[in-house]
């Protein structure tokens, strides 16, 4: 798109079903390779990704040619049915349904960096979902108690 400039960086976040610790680390590289080239052969940039052996944050910078919803369900189908097909797991692995996406400016990029590449440090002191209430409070998002990435067996 001649003339069209943008600067658009996004955090998103998102959870496995029932926020089961199913993602190994003997593997967790690899997926993260995965869900990389996912977002690169989308035409936009990975930034940082990490996470825990329960859900995964991955920052990137967005060019407005797809959407958020479009590029996640791309991601999240992609990548389980990656998982899968890979034989990492005896049972069937799926991401839980929705995500947290969250906006920031240029001047916010490297402490964000910093803040997805320390997960594991940073779960030692704070559960995921405390974590992902206080984004939801930071930005000021209406959420509901019941959706939060709960356990829905």
């Amino acid at each position: 798109m001649a003339n069209t400039y943008t600067q658009i960086h996004i955090q998103a976040v998102f959870a496995v079903q029932n926020r089961k610790s199913l993602i190994d680390k003997k593997w967790e590289n690899e997926l993260y390779k995965y869900i990389t080239g996912i977002i690169q052969n989308h035409d936009h940039k990975l930034l940082q990704i990490n996470g825990m052996a329960d859900h995964i944050h991955v920052f990137f910078g967005m060019r407005p040619t797809q959407s958020i919803s479009e590029l996640l369900k791309i991601i999240k189908g992609d990548s389980s049915k990656w998982i899968n097909e890979s034989g990492f797991l005896k049972q069937k692995f799926s991401w839980q349904a929705g995500y947290g996406a969250f906006s920031y400016g240029k001047s916010q990029v490297p402490n964000v960096i910093r803040y997805i590449q320390n997960q594991k440090e940073h779960h030692k002191k704070k559960t995921f979902i405390q974590e992902y209430t206080e984004y939801l409070e930071a930005f000021k998002i209406d959420f509901d108690d019941r959706y939060i990435f709960k356990s829905i067996e």
